[in-house]
């Protein structure tokens, strides 16, 4: 029998085929962010850094291509890198309420501040996909459930702290950065949702701003 020369070499050929060896439009920047040779071609080693990142974050089809998704994905979190622990620096979260949680869609990031103090983050967040946005404006946190059951999509939604209509903080078991988004909500870490069920209560102020990458 002969043995195909790929197996003989201890190759995978369906990880090999699953590669995609095309240059994408945002390889420079994809190769820089992961700490790859910045050449600005795709090369084996690219693809599977690509792919390991993608596969992480649920960016689908997770083939190693460095698309406008996973750059997208990417700046989002260099901006919020960038945030450090003065998330607030351009004052666009009222900072004279008293205890509110910041939401800024734009960076994908929420926090909780005691005037321009901050008490809790900043966290990345999920917030709504295109066409199911979360809406911005002054809110309050009106209801809360500490495992709530959503009777539209059937999950549960543990730390639900409702502050628009059905639109609430909750923890999610997937990656924050997983496309497109929730339907609405401010998806969250169990540990960050958990966090923000024991600092907020009812009445207490939110705050949404900005526009989120995609949407």
């Amino acid at each position: 029998m002969v043995v195909p020369l790929t197996l003989a070499l201890g190759a995978a050929p369906a990880q090999a085929a699953s590669c995609n060896m095309s240059t994408g439009p945002h390889q420079k920047a994809v190769e820089r962010f992961l700490g790859r040779p910045v050449d600005g071609r795709q090369s084996a080693g690219d693809c599977q850094a690509i792919k390991a990142f993608q596969a992480k974050h649920g960016i689908t089809p997770t083939m190693g291509y460095a698309g406008p998704v996973t750059w997208r994905t990417m700046g989002t979190m260099i901006a919020q890198r960038a945030a450090g622990k003065t998330p607030n620096k351009a004052g666009t979260c009222p900072t004279n309420r008293g205890r509110i949680a910041c939401v800024d869609l734009t960076r994908q990031l929420s926090w909780i501040q005691d005037g321009s103090r901050l008490r809790y983050g900043p966290v990345p967040v999920r917030t709504g996909r295109d066409g199911a946005e979360t809406r911005t404006g002054s809110k309050k946190v009106y209801y809360r459930s500490v495992n709530h059951w959503s009777t539209i999509y059937k999950v549960w939604m543990p730390y639900s702290q409702f502050f628009d209509g059905g639109i609430a903080f909750h923890s999610v078991t997937k990656s924050m950065y997983n496309p497109p988004g929730s339907g609405g909500c401010v998806n969250m870490t169990s540990a960050d949702a958990k966090a923000y069920w024991n600092l907020l209560k009812k009445g207490d102020d939110v705050f949404v701003y900005g526009r989120k990458p995609g949407t």
